[in-house]
């Protein structure tokens, strides 16, 4: 029997006003400018130029008051408005800096295709399984997958062997690796480009991939030996070191086809003569107006007959358009406000730091410390800490560089989790990579120099820098 029930809850919800300042505050300067492009070839009311002193429209809007400035705290708690989900919350939060991308795999990949003596069907088939290729080179689609969509999309009725030999002729094209379904094929494909050469290590890399895969991957060279009926690890070093040469990610950068990654700094910080002068960059801060043709066009509307629909239908149409201009220009304007209050914040935080870039210097510091002092939300502080950077004197870091917890030392004092990371890395970097250290043995040498640290700590930390297990770390 179903029972009813009365639930009292508080939701809040957002303007679109708030949401446009969220999706502003959030993005980077990288694509910034190309959003306020788009809102330019959107809003026809909207125009690039400095705002004239006569220019009154404001008194034209019925819901947006000139001056006000939108109260952050009020909505940056709550991230839901009428079904409407924020793209910037969750793991869109640790995004990493904006990256230009300049695709260029796909089509050198189609490029090869076209120089196959394929049919008009095969072609089809090569293009669909090129489309299923990812970033990183890899095709991880299921072959049984591909045949449905291509049946579907294309009413090509196919089978996984004449799709495993359209795929063969696509994995010989360039980059080496290219299709691959794991890594095992991955680097199987690229030995196998050096079949003319019968060079021992060559050989030999073959067979340890083929028959000793998941043995190469936990660096169990014994058993590698054992399982090779080898002698002695000099019967595999040299194999060994040229699988290590070997690329795993055929359609990443290191193919030198796919991206390249600019950081873009938000900020730029100057020491001049010992005053750091900030100052967000030029492209953070576009100069915007509203257009004067279209704010005449409301004043005459006001001398007209407005018993006329079609007059009366254009008005609203620019009346919308102009309240969405000027929430777009005040949410730009909040932005810079808050960008350079936090960013100043945190430059008063490291001030030492950032005299000198020493990395000593970093103070121990999370997201509430920002937040407590410029009396806005922990959220706030997230959207301008994890997608902006600012350029020193000493490089471009993103915000993100300069927040990190605190260690205790044994001398009571609290220093940042960077040096702690900073001399762990050093620590393995002058290691005996024959006999490589624990995370126990780290932790007594961290001990050793005065940082109080657990060694789950020191594994959370050795995993951070993206430093593998000791016996991962082992070389012959």
């Amino acid at each position: 029997m179903q029972k009813l029930g009365l639930t009292q809850s508080l939701q809040q919800k957002l303007s679109p006003q708030q949401i446009q300042f969220i999706k502003l505050l959030q993005i980077p300067t990288a694509e910034l400018e190309q959003r306020v492009e788009e809102e330019l070839e959107d809003n026809p009311t909207l125009e690039e130029g400095k705002e004239e002193p006569e220019e009154v429209v404001e008194e034209e809007f019925d819901d947006a008051e000139p001056n006000d400035e939108l109260d952050v705290e009020d909505y940056l708690r709550d991230d839901d408005f009428s079904g409407y989900k924020m793209q910037g919350d969750g793991d869109n939060e640790d995004r990493e800096m904006p990256i230009a991308m300049h695709n260029t795999l796909t089509e050198q990949l189609m490029n090869q295709l076209g120089y196959l003596k394929l049919d008009d069907r095969q072609y089809a088939i090569g293009q669909q399984l090129i489309g299923s290729i990812e970033g990183d080179g890899y095709i991880r689609r299921d072959i049984e997958a591909i045949i449905n969509d291509l049946a579907f999309s294309q009413n090509i009725e196919t089978d996984v062997d004449e799709i495993e030999e359209i795929l063969r002729k696509i994995q010989t094209f360039d980059p080496p690796g290219i299709a691959a379904r794991d890594l095992q094929e991955c680097l199987l494909l690229q030995l196998e480009r050096r079949a003319d050469d019968q060079n021992v290590d060559v050989i030999v890399s073959k067979l340890i991939i083929e028959q000793c895969f998941e043995e190469f991957t936990k660096k169990h060279y014994s058993k590698i030996l054992k399982k090779l009926d080898l002698e002695d690890e000099e019967y595999i070093k040299d194999a060994i070191d040229l699988i290590r040469k070997l690329n795993p990610k055929p359609g990443g950068s290191s193919s030198g086809l796919v991206r390249t990654q600019y950081l873009i700094p938000d900020f730029i910080l100057e020491n001049n003569n010992g005053e750091l002068e900030l100052a967000l960059n030029s492209r953070n801060a576009p100069e915007l107006k509203i257009s004067r043709s279209y704010s005449e066009m409301l004043k005459a509307y006001d001398k007209s007959d407005k018993t006329d629909k079609k007059l009366k239908d254009t008005v609203s149409f620019v009346k919308q358009k102009l309240d969405s201009a000027k929430w777009f220009i005040d949410a730009i304007k909040q932005r810079q406000h808050t960008l350079l209050h936090t960013m100043r914040a945190i430059l008063d935080y490291q001030y030492e730091y950032f005299l000198e870039g020493d990395e000593s210097k970093l103070r121990p510091m999370i997201l509430k410390d920002i937040a407590d002092i410029i009396k806005m939300d922990i959220s706030t502080v997230s959207r301008v800490a994890n997608s902006k950077a600012i350029q020193t004197d000493f490089g471009i870091f993103p915000l993100k560089y300069f927040f990190s917890e605190g260690i205790a030392t044994e001398s009571g004092e609290d220093v940042s989790s960077r040096e702690v990371k900073n001399e762990l890395k050093i620590i393995i970097e002058n290691e005996d990579k024959k006999k490589p250290l624990s995370d126990d043995k780290l932790e007594k040498l961290l001990k050793g120099k005065g940082y109080n640290i657990a060694r789950r700590t020191v594994a959370k930390y050795r995993e951070q820098l993206n430093i593998p297990v000791a016996r991962l770390r082992k070389e012959l």
